[in-house]
């Protein structure tokens, strides 16, 4: 658990802005994939637009955790 709160305390150091704004529209786009409820005309619409907000933001958040993480000290 302490490995974790080590890489986690490293990525918020290491991080900008823009990284942090990634984290709010991952979060946002699971949001509204987990509690959407809009019509059922509509909602393949909205869970394919919050799904493709959600791999676009996933993947460059997950490549500087896994930098982070398996750098040398």
């Amino acid at each position: 658990m302490k490995k974790l709160l080590d890489i986690g305390n490293r990525y918020a150091k290491e991080s900008t802005w823009k990284d942090f704004a990634l984290v709010k529209f991952c979060l946002f786009s699971m949001g509204l994939v987990a509690g959407t409820q809009v019509a059922d005309r509509h909602k393949k619409k909205v869970i394919g637009v919050a799904a493709c907000v959600f791999a676009a933001t996933y993947v460059p958040l997950m490549a500087k955790v896994f930098r982070i993480a398996f750098e040398r000290d």
